[in-house]
């Protein structure tokens, strides 16, 4: 299976994060360091990695006190206005994301109502608002 995280690409998220990039041979590690608020966070990108019986690309976020991991990965979505990346896993009717930013900080949405994306938001609680917000970066790729 492809993944679209190729070096090139892994390169443009680095770029974006204003991170460097280490190569560790089939995957990659970025770290990010944030001396205003003493957030410090090590991304890895496994583009292509045996989960079960199947391949995929696996995202994982270890802070200090905390290790994320988003699986089956299918793409990702760059923003230079806000300095950050969204990697996102779709499953058809749900979608599952994890928002990376400059200053080292991380937000996960796990398991999300696609059609809340594009919905009216003054019908969702503010609870809920959130992860269609913070997703809706996503929905240009998900067509």
């Amino acid at each position: 299976m492809s993944s679209v995280f190729t070096q090139k690409n892994v390169e443009k998220i680095a770029s974006l994060l204003q991170a460097p990039l280490k190569d560790l041979g089939g995957y990659y590690r970025i770290v990010l360091e944030n001396p205003d608020n003493k957030h410090r966070l090590a991304l890895e990108v496994h583009p292509n990695i045996a989960m079960g019986p199947e391949e995929g690309t696996l995202i994982s976020v270890y802070t200090t006190n905390s290790h994320l991991q988003l699986q089956f990965c299918t793409g990702y979505v760059l923003s230079e206005s806000l300095g950050e990346v969204t990697f996102y896993a779709d499953t058809g009717d749900k979608i599952s994301g994890m928002i990376i930013d400059r200053t080292a900080s991380c937000s996960v949405y796990a398991n999300v109502d696609r059609s809340i994306l594009s919905g009216d938001l003054s019908n969702l609680v503010p609870e809920v608002m959130m992860s269609s917000i913070a997703l809706s970066l996503t929905e240009q790729e998900l067509k």
